[in-house]
């Protein structure tokens, strides 16, 4: 049986949810310290004139070490500015726009005070519209008991350990973070989900790979992102002393 542990992001990329398609359960780990320049508020779209831009949710001041879940949202106006950025992107070349904002709108506009229940729902709503099965629970609700983490790949080596799965999958960019040794000595197979972003056509003169999927739905049918989502290896974990 196949676990994934990933924080929850701001409508991530393809391969996030490469990783959801390709296990059998899913938890959203929401307890790491936050940083405000990640993934966890923000996400790429493409520029209205060239490359790629941010869209990013607005967060209260929080102190240094605050965990994910306890970050606030901030009341200014910013999925104002995100809606003025998708139609000045989007309207005039995407063939999915409007069903698209309107799968953005369902998310961003109901009424959460964190960063991390927002998140899930973009997650959550995404995969619901596409049809993607996702069996989940947040890490902060499980009240999981685990072993004493002494390194920093050992809470999904614990984790997997305490909920009985055998297979810990993670993304690609991942790999370098974790021993493999030691997941093989606790008889847990580590893997690695790499989706190849393959190419689907932006209206623009170059491609831009890895955006949010947000920008996959715009050009895309349910069925073709689910595709392009299903397009993955995995990749096993390789010993540190291969």
């Amino acid at each position: 049986m196949k676990l994934a542990i990933m924080q929850p992001y701001f409508f991530p990329y393809l391969g996030y949810f490469s990783l959801v398609e390709s296990t059998d359960f899913f938890i959203f780990f929401d307890t790491p310290q936050y940083s405000r320049r990640s993934w966890m508020n923000r996400n790429r779209i493409l520029h209205p004139t060239n490359g790629d831009n941010y869209i990013i949710v607005a967060t209260n001041r929080q102190s240094r070490g605050t965990p994910l879940k306890d970050i606030i949202i901030s009341r200014e106006n910013w999925k104002s500015k995100i809606y003025g950025q998708l139609e000045s992107v989007y309207k005039k070349s995407a063939k999915y726009y409007y069903n698209t904002i309107e799968l953005v709108r369902e998310c961003i506009e109901k009424d959460f005070l964190y960063l991390a229940q927002l998140n899930i729902e973009t997650i959550v709503g995404v995969c619901e519209f596409l049809g993607l099965p996702i069996n989940y629970s947040v890490f902060s609700e499980m009240n999981l008991v685990l072993e004493e983490i002494c390194a920093p790949d050992e809470w999904a080596l614990n984790i997997a350990k305490a909920t009985g799965y055998d297979i810990y999958r993670n993304a690609i960019g991942g790999q370098t973070f974790f021993d493999n040794n030691k997941y093989a000595a606790n008889n847990v197979r580590l893997e690695f989900v790499q989706n190849n972003l393959s190419y689907y056509n932006q209206k623009k003169g170059c491609f831009f790979p890895g955006l949010s999927i947000i920008d996959v739905l715009m050009f895309n049918s349910p069925a073709e992102t689910l595709t392009l989502i299903k397009d993955y290896e995995i990749i096993t974990g390789v010993s540190d002393e291969a």
